[in-house]
């Protein structure tokens, strides 16, 4: 009679590991905004979110590792990218989002970090990697664009979303201005888009022939 191999061991998808990485990244969003990035610990991550600090350390490795995870969790939730099939929606949609998010305090307090200049060589590098994330997910509204014919060929990704994303970012840190005008990522949209296409007014009538709805 043969011995039974033992049955492998089944992991709980969702289980501690998750649990505790939501923990800590929840905590280090609730203390961005309550403190800044400037003033952001990894004891008081730790201690917020109920986990020893070394278990941070030994899933981050770093502070700075830690915000970029944070951040992009928090953006990547809050500001998800749109495909609605045409790119004035899906530029008008992700403006919309993006004020939204700007609207709340994890949003504020990442504009905020974003306008600082830091002599951190690692939380410089941190941001660099958070803004090529972004615009390497959030490009895909541009790419999809140019395929269907709605965007020239060689449009420039990155400032087109510059374009679309700096007034709320403006309006947000500086406070002149309400962020969420109900009709504002429209404007937006149709500002951005009719630069990119060298300035015609208005969506043309054919999907075809670079039209937005």
């Amino acid at each position: 009679m043969t011995e039974e191999e033992p049955e492998p061991i089944r992991r709980r998808p969702g289980g501690r590991a998750a649990r505790v990485r939501q923990a800590v990244l929840t905590a280090a969003m609730e203390l961005l905004a309550e403190e800044g990035i400037t003033r952001l610990t990894v004891a008081g991550v730790a201690a917020r979110a109920g986990v020893n600090e070394t278990t941070v350390y030994r899933r981050w490795g770093s502070r700075e590792k830690l915000v970029l995870d944070a951040m992009l969790a928090g953006s990547n939730e809050g500001i998800p990218v749109p495909d609605t099939g045409a790119v004035r929606t899906d530029l008008a949609a992700f403006a919309r989002a993006l004020a939204e998010y700007l609207a709340t305090p994890a949003g504020r307090s990442v504009a905020r970090a974003a306008a600082l200049s830091s002599d951190d060589p690692g939380l410089a590098e941190a941001w660099q990697a958070f803004w090529q994330s972004r615009l390497n997910q959030a490009g895909a509204v541009v790419a999809r664009a140019v395929e269907r014919g709605e965007l020239p060929a060689g449009t420039d990704t990155a400032l087109a979303l510059e374009l679309l994303c700096s007034p709320l970012q403006t309006r947000a840190l500086l406070g002149h201005r309400p962020v969420a005008e109900p009709d504002l990522p429209e404007r937006l949209a149709d500002l951005v888009l009719n630069g990119l296409r060298g300035g015609s007014q208005g969506p043309p009538a054919s999907p075809h022939s670079f039209g937005c709805s």
